[in-house]
């Protein structure tokens, strides 16, 4: 069965209202962002330095791009290099968790008063649909409790781009409640309150000119479309053999949820993972365990959107906030480095089998093509088709550009 057609056939299956799907799935670029909170290592992950007091235990393995060597424990990714692009010259500024985060998922630092939209929320305003019923935005976080996203619970995410950008989020405590019509209220009475609620909250919207009342409008519509598209949160719909090929933690399937999402009418999906890879003890025995499983998630993911016929509109990123220190601290642990790390990408606008930049020997400094969080984001906003140097209208605010800075992206991360 040729992929779109399979793609619209699940579509059709789980959602109440099959027309919805011919609506919704429309052909364009797409991103699922892998974010690996805590910051992996990337002597165990994209730039081992096998041999040296640095290094670690583990060996590099040659890849399926010529001298191009990956660490022993991604024997998976080693046979798909080609289709991968790696950054390995990423040098960037906060060294720690919430202002790393920030950085590295909107893309500049702060500037109180004013609250940047997260990549999700760019990317759903540019991309997205906003009439679809499926959310455009989606935040998967099998453990929010132990994320350090937890800083961002009270916070803005979509910024001034406004509320109907910000992320529908699903995992862990993040349920999503009363997404199901009640027995006693019948289908004609539920939609005539919607129109009652709806006349009278887009008269004061109107009225008074609030853009609180537009996004709390916003949210109301987004309910509402969450309720013919709750099947699609569903883990257990999803075929058993995807969720066995995946593994059976919780970030691998979410991860395949992600993919299942974007099939199905998503725009921007990005898939947190707690905090098991701030590994400040025990280092190597802990990447032991999660860099295998990372290994696994980017090969099903990627010979998945290929098969699809989804990669070369889906751009898939994986990264943390920062690297891992060359040495191990007392506990045997690496802790927080931002002057040289690495990070992964794929799909969408990414020319496959390139590696940008590298460090030295001993993996202390970036020795070529120093990539910092600007041009990074140039780089991903062009692979979507987005005007990196494109200016927010924002009447009301100072100039704000997608990306600050006459930066230009990496031009031989892009196609064409």
């Amino acid at each position: 069965m040729a992929s779109g057609i399979a793609s619209v056939a699940s579509f059709n299956a789980l959602f109440s209202v099959p027309a919805i799907a011919q609506e919704t799935i429309k052909r364009g670029k797409k991103c699922i962002l892998l974010w690996l909170c805590g910051a992996p290592s990337q002597f165990e992950t994209w730039d081992p330095k096998p041999g040296t007091i640095t290094g670690g235990p583990f060996g590099a393995i040659p890849t399926s791009i010529p001298g191009v060597q990956i660490s022993q424990l991604m024997p998976k990714c080693a046979t798909i290099m080609h289709k991968l692009s790696v950054i390995r010259s990423m040098s960037t500024e906060p060294s720690e968790h919430f202002q790393g985060i920030d950085v590295l998922t909107r893309g500049d630092q702060p500037r109180p008063p004013f609250t940047r939209p997260i990549l999700g929320s760019v990317v759903a305003e540019q991309l997205g649909q906003l009439d679809s019923p499926v959310p455009q935005f989606i935040l998967l976080d099998p453990c929010p409790e132990g994320n350090e996203f937890k800083s961002f619970k009270a916070g803005n995410w979509a910024g001034w781009l406004g509320a109907q950008y910000g992320p529908v989020r699903s995992g862990g405590e993040y349920a999503i409640p009363d997404i199901v019509r009640p027995e006693s209220l019948s289908q004609l009475d539920h939609e005539d309150r919607e129109a009652l609620r709806k006349f009278l909250s887009r008269k004061f919207e109107n009225d008074q000119r609030s853009q609180a009342a537009a996004g709390y409008n916003a949210a109301f519509d987004r309910v509402k479309g969450l309720m013919s598209c709750a099947p699609l949160f569903d883990l257990d719909k999803l075929p058993q053999e995807d969720r066995r090929r995946y593994g059976p933690g919780a970030f691998a399937q979410y991860a395949l949820q992600a993919r299942h999402l974007i099939e199905n009418g998503s725009t921007f999906v990005m898939v947190a993972n707690g905090m098991p890879w701030d590994n400040h003890v025990f280092q190597h025995e802990m990447h032991q365990m999660l860099v295998p499983e990372l290994d696994n998630i980017l090969f099903q993911l990627i010979s998945d959107l290929e098969e699809r016929g989804m990669l070369q509109d889906t751009l898939v990123i994986a990264m943390g906030e920062f690297g891992r220190t060359p040495w191990l601290n007392e506990a045997r642990g690496r802790d927080h480095y931002s002057k040289a790390w690495s990070m992964a990408m794929a799909g969408a606008g990414i020319r496959p089998g390139v590696v940008v930049g590298q460090t030295d020997p001993m993996g202390f400094e970036v020795t070529d093509n120093p990539i910092d969080n600007r041009r990074l984001f140039a780089t991903i906003f062009r692979a979507l088709g987005i005007d990196p140097k494109e200016q927010y209208d924002l009447p009301d605010l100072p100039t704000f550009h997608r990306v600050e800075g006459n930066v230009q992206p990496i031009e031989e991360l892009l196609v064409g």
